[in-house]
């Protein structure tokens, strides 16, 4: 199957995490020119080293609200062919509810929500104009399900799809498909922490009894970037072993 990304433009928000890095291998893969962003200017040269001076690379701080829409105003004025975003980036601050400070709270929701609102203010005007594009959310399973101590990153996820959705509606006219894959349970740095009875605790509630790879959501965002998925917008996609079925 070919699905014909050559030379399209991605941008990706946090380029050098686990599912952001496979994102990155996968369209580098594709022959796309990528547009990497990082919140840390080490991992931004490395991802420059590893990839190459072909490809664009930015040091974007989505938790600096304040600076945020003038960054990504200047990514999108350099940047007027953007194809594909792909909004990655996020963090988890977790605590029980009573006990979550307001620091907590704010933090995850301006990374993980509100930089939406900027990024893709920033990037659709050219993408109407180009009347051509998709934006993809990396959303996750417990938007759907909720998780205990996750109030903050769950409140995050779930406003993203609501927040995707509506998007979809406004510019399903313009040739622009809006979507979002949620994350099961991924192989990660987070996950090769857990301790052998948490595994297994895990296992129970994934009916496939394994952790995901990065890959399994790169190779879903490979397909809704390309037109072979020319008629789906404002979805979810469930990438979670059957963890979650709706």
């Amino acid at each position: 199957m070919n699905f014909s990304l050559k030379n399209k433009k991605v941008l990706i928000t946090g380029a050098s995490g686990g599912i952001g890095m496979s994102l990155c291998k996968k369209y580098v893969e594709m022959q796309c020119r990528v547009v990497f962003t990082s919140s840390d200017n080490i991992k931004l040269n490395e991802l420059k080293d590893k990839f190459g001076e072909e490809h664009s690379y930015y040091n974007l701080d989505l938790s600096d609200i304040s600076s945020l829409p003038e960054k990504v105003l200047k990514i999108a004025e350099e940047n007027k062919d953007i194809d594909v975003l792909i909004n990655n980036a996020g963090i988890t601050n977790d605590s029980l509810f009573l006990r979550m400070k307001p620091n907590q709270w704010n933090d995850v929701i301006n990374i993980n929500l509100n930089s939406n609102f900027y990024i893709i203010k920033a990037i659709l005007p050219n993408m109407i104009k180009n009347r051509n594009g998709s934006i993809i959310g990396i959303t996750s399973v417990v938007a759907s399900t909720g998780n205990a101590g996750q109030s903050n990153y769950a409140a995050s996820k779930s406003a993203m799809i609501a927040m995707y959705k509506s998007l979809a509606l406004e510019v399903a006219q313009r040739n622009i498909k809006i979507n979002l894959i949620a994350p099961g349970f991924i192989q990660s740095q987070m996950t090769d922490k857990l301790n052998e009875i948490q595994k297994e605790n895990i296992m129970k509630i994934i009916p496939m009894k394994k952790f995901g790879n990065p890959s399994d959501v790169a190779n879903l965002a490979i397909f809704l970037s390309s037109n072979y998925s020319s008629y789906i917008t404002g979805q979810t996609f469930h990438v979670n072993g059957g963890m979650l079925m709706l």
